[in-house]
């Protein structure tokens, strides 16, 4: 069901890599999803893959809840590998029913571990930091637009509160999808187009209530006196730690070996 979706949530619990500073926390995820993109060979998602299973276990988060956020991607990532295996040219041919090349496989896996570590190392991000502290840390990190009077603090508390959405959407859907199958409604037989037609009694309910939410979440903020402004202070202060340089060079490590691997290794192998 949607409910089972992780992205967007956080996870309680008491780790290192939860009392990381966001700002060291949205770096490294920036720098992570680039690397993804450098690493030419299954030696550099091996060492990022590395990298991420360690952070993950300092996170104490559930390992089968980091899984399960794959699955909100899954169908990108079969498509993505359907492709590649039928469409990618090669030399060395394994034939079926169709031209498929030993190329085509290892690239259709190399794709398929990629997508899945891009998306765990997202989701990681969420699951170890609050809605504020990830505010806070893409406003530090904008502040120097505030130079040229662009609205920083605006924006990451949009990017927030969107971010945050996306999880209570789900089981706000998956609460709707429930309700309609109690009604006798059905979502899962026939062909794509009936059930895609099925799908309309959820979505608008689903529109009312993101409207709906939308401007209690509005009333509550003018409730508060909510204003965005210069004069804004912060409760908790963002500092760096020993916690930070500790990651970061960890972090510059493994991907400084990415590079060596691109230009000292040899690719998809």
């Amino acid at each position: 069901m949607l409910s089972d979706l992780t992205f967007g949530q956080y996870y309680q619990a008491e780790s290192f890599v939860h009392r990381l500073d966001p700002r060291i926390k949205i770096l490294l995820l920036i720098a992570y999803v680039v690397f993804v993109f450098v690493a030419n060979s299954f030696y550099g998602l091996l060492a990022l893959a590395v990298f991420l299973m360690l952070a993950i276990i300092f996170s104490k988060v559930p390992f089968g809840s980091m899984l399960g956020s794959i699955k909100g991607v899954l169908f990108i990532i079969i498509l993505t590998v359907i492709l590649n295996i039928f469409f990618y040219t090669g030399e060395t041919q394994t034939v079926l029913f169709w031209v498929i090349t030993k190329e085509a496989l290892l690239f259709s896996a190399f794709m398929a571990i990629r997508l899945i570590t891009l998306v765990m190392a997202s989701v990681l991000l969420t699951y170890t930091t609050t809605p504020v502290a990830l505010t806070d840390g893409i406003e530090s990190l904008l502040s120097p637009l505030k130079i040229i009077k662009f609205p920083v603090h605006e924006i990451a508390l949009v990017m927030s509160i969107a971010l945050r959405f996306i999880p209570i959407l789900m089981n706000e859907a998956d609460r709707i999808i429930m309700a309609q199958k109690a009604r006798g409604a059905d979502f899962e037989s026939g062909n794509l187009l009936k059930r895609t037609k099925a799908m309309i009694p959820v979505l608008i309910p689903l529109l009312i209530s993101a409207f709906r939410r939308a401007e209690e979440l509005g009333d509550a903020m003018d409730s508060r006196c909510y204003s965005s402004g210069e004069k804004r202070t912060k409760y908790k202060k963002l500092k760096l730690t020993y916690r930070d340089l500790v990651v970061t060079i960890v972090a510059l490590i493994f991907f400084a070996g990415v590079i060596l691997i691109n230009v000292f290794g040899v690719a998809f192998l």
